[in-house]
């Protein structure tokens, strides 16, 4: 039973995200592209400690093999409690499914977290070195991306002024 629930383990395991950053950063105005080179070595540096020292598939990793360990652990005492010592395996292989299954969006989450921890620090080491970091537009923004600082022109001639406030 545990055996042809061994693949919902490794699926676990295997959630996979980016091991370097997943965000867009563009050299800086009059920075040669051999300076931003240096500066994303070192930037990935900071952005690893900042992320926990953990790449994001390590993190995913963990986190599913984690929840499919303790999903096992409580299905074997839930089919002992259960059902004697036949119920214990039928509980611990129930349970590792599960924990396979609930390990796979904990493994995603985890993931996405260290992601995220890590494209932060990448973005404020190499924004903080000069370079540029692009911004997407918000689809409710509908401002202009700049501001004119001209005032309106004057009312046409022959309009009566505003009634006085009071």
């Amino acid at each position: 039973m545990i055996l042809r629930l061994a693949p919902l383990l490794f699926l676990a395991a295997c959630a996979s995200t980016p091991t370097g950053p997943n965000v867009m950063v563009l050299p800086g105005s009059g920075k040669t592209f051999d300076q931003f080179r240096f500066d994303d070595y070192e930037c990935r540096q900071y952005a690893h400690v900042q992320s926990g020292g953990q790449e994001p598939n390590q993190a995913a990793a963990n986190s599913g093999v984690a929840s499919a360990a303790v999903g096992a652990a409580v299905g074997t005492v839930a089919g002992a409690a259960i059902g004697g010592s036949r119920g214990a395996g039928v509980g611990a292989g129930l349970g590792l499914a599960t924990g396979a299954v609930a390990g796979t969006g904990a493994a995603a989450q985890s993931g996405a977290s260290a992601q995220h921890r890590y494209d932060m620090g990448y973005q404020q080491c190499m924004y903080a070195k000069g370079h540029k970091i692009p911004m997407a537009a918000s689809r409710y923004d509908r401002r202009p991306a700049y501001r004119d600082a001209t005032p309106p022109p004057p009312p046409p001639p022959g309009t009566p002024p505003p009634p006085p406030r009071g």
